[in-house]
């Protein structure tokens, strides 16, 4: 049995087994099965598939340097510009070490007794225990049969999902964490929220398997043969991620929807962030004085690298050059298009004038909404809802937070945080073939079409679980880790040090010598 990442969780799973392996499984089974010939012949990566992959991976870099750099770093004053830069890049490198040498493998590797909830050490420093075959030898699935890309590809795309996400958090807390602290929490958060969460939702059984194991089930005609062949579909189905696997007996194994990373990356991070903002507390002069962006120019900037780089971060996760990375670039473009205009339109209805810093604070907030729902949303389904997430995160980091009082200082969880909630469940209906969706798939279908039954209750039961299942985890996990921090080196520099400014105190540099 073989478990491949996929942008579907649960039974309606995608990924990639060997097709001599579907063939050999049904022939067992198959009451007129003539003895098996030559197996077939290996799938053979597709250049074009893998050049993609490789060019996505370099686009998902980007969007964290220098792209998010740069949109947080212009979001800060002065004084800790350099201290954000730092930070984001740090992050970068540090997560590229841990996820070569265990992060990987507990993301995507196979845990045993413990794999419904994380993976082991197998493919730990990129092996494969026990057979001792490394990482770079094998192969993994696209989402269509037969087809496979390197596992390094996939391994280096998922490292740069890594790297991100808890890049993400740091704005939530900007101006007001020690270096120390902020790198320490990081490597605990990605060890201990981001990998098994990742493990939750994207590991996931190869369809194949799938297939061919309910093709055997048909095909038994004796009780003894339908109950080995439920077995052997039951261990295939349901020994995956916790996501993955359905989280309740009534969801009867469909899982959550997540194309591109609304609940392990925006969700995730976005609850992180907002535990930070409130444990660490709020900046010197918050509410009391001004607290301006000190450059809306390299902001922008960012913005747009991000904006770039989103097109691997979605049309990506489709793992192939395919028609649905084609729609997950079209449902990109829109989703953002639509929710840059509708924060402009609606910040300057309600404030009077349109800002530069609304504008691309509503591209990120339909960047997010829309991940994912980039894959299974129809292009008009992805529009409105750009329409849709901006008004809602405006409201969220404008009157939510000001009501409650808490210092989000570059409002990580009120755009990433909501716009992954918002995304995450309009998915579930966005996903609608009704409403312009691709709908359901179920390689237990053995009619050919691998076409689901689509059912918006059972659906949105499975996107709302996955949503609090990351809330619950990352809020309550990321509030341990910041204490254990706190306890060990101290999260916040002294009020002469944050008067100064990070850059300074921290790393002895100035981002501006003049």
């Amino acid at each position: 049995m073989q478990f491949l990442p996929s942008r579907q969780t649960g039974l309606k799973a995608l990924g990639l087994a060997l097709a001599g392996v579907a063939l050999c499984a049904v022939s067992a089974y198959a009451e007129d099965a003539a003895p098996a010939a030559a197996a077939a012949a290996a799938p053979v990566i597709n250049k074009g598939d893998n050049a993609w992959m490789l060019t996505s991976s370099v686009l998902v870099l980007l969007m964290s340097i220098p792209g998010l750099a740069l949109f947080y770093g212009g979001l800060v004053r002065t004084k800790n510009m350099l201290s954000v830069l730092t930070q984001v890049f740090t992050i970068v490198a540090l997560i590229g070490v841990i996820w070569t040498l265990y992060g990987y493998s507990l993301a995507f590797g196979d845990g045993g007794a413990l794999t419904p909830f994380i993976g082991g050490f197998a493919k730990a420093f990129l092996k494969i225990a026990p057979e001792g075959k490394g990482v770079a030898d094998a192969t993994v699935a696209t989402f269509s049969n037969g087809v496979v890309i390197p596992e390094l590809t996939y391994f280096v795309f998922q490292m740069t999902f890594a790297m991100i996400t808890p890049a993400l958090i740091v704005g939530a807390f900007a101006e007001r964490i020690k270096f120390s602290a902020c790198i320490l929490f990081i490597l605990l958060w990605a060890t201990f929220i981001y990998f098994p969460i990742a493990h939750w939702v994207w590991y996931v059984a190869a369809p194949d398997d799938v297939a061919a194991a309910a093709k055997a089930l048909a095909a038994a005609t004796d009780e003894a043969g339908k109950a080995a062949a439920q077995a052997k579909l039951d261990a295939i189905t349901q020994g995956v991620g916790w996501v993955a696997g359905g989280l309740a007996p009534w969801m009867k194994g469909v899982g959550a929807l997540d194309f591109a990373g609304g609940t392990v990356v925006h969700i995730n991070a976005g609850i992180a962030g907002l535990v930070g903002a409130i444990v660490i507390g709020k900046r010197i002069g918050y509410g009391k004085e001004a607290l301006p962006p000190h450059s809306l120019t390299m902001s922008m900037i960012g913005a747009s690298l991000l904006w770039v780089g989103w097109f691997g971060f979605n049309a990506g996760s489709a793992l192939e050059a395919s028609g649905t990375a084609s729609l997950a670039f079209v449902n990109t473009m829109v989703a953002t298009s639509a929710a840059a205009l509708s924060w402009l339109l609606v910040e300057w209805a309600v404030k009077g004038k349109p800002s530069l810093l609304g504008l691309i604070s509503g591209a990120v907030a339909g960047l997010v909404a829309v991940t994912p729902a980039s894959g299974f949303a129809g292009p008009i389904g992805a529009l409105v809802l750009g329409l849709v997430v901006s008004p809602a995160c405006l409201f969220f980091v404008s009157t939510v937070k000001n009501a409650l009082g808490y210092d989000d200082a570059l409002d990580v969880f009120g755009v990433h945080g909501i716009g992954g909630i918002i995304g995450a469940l309009a998915t579930g209906i966005l996903v609608n073939p009704a409403l312009g969706g691709v709908g359901t798939t179920d390689y237990t279908n053995i009619t050919g079409n691998n076409a689901g039954t689509y059912d918006m209750v059972q659906q949105m039961i499975a996107q709302g679980t996955a949503v609090g299942a990351t809330l619950v985890w990352s809020g309550l996990g990321s509030l341990i880790i910041y204490k254990i921090v706190d306890l060990i080196v101290g999260l916040r520099p002294t009020t002469d040090q944050e008067r100064e400014g990070l850059d300074v105190t921290d790393h002895g540099e100035r981002a501006y010598n003049y």
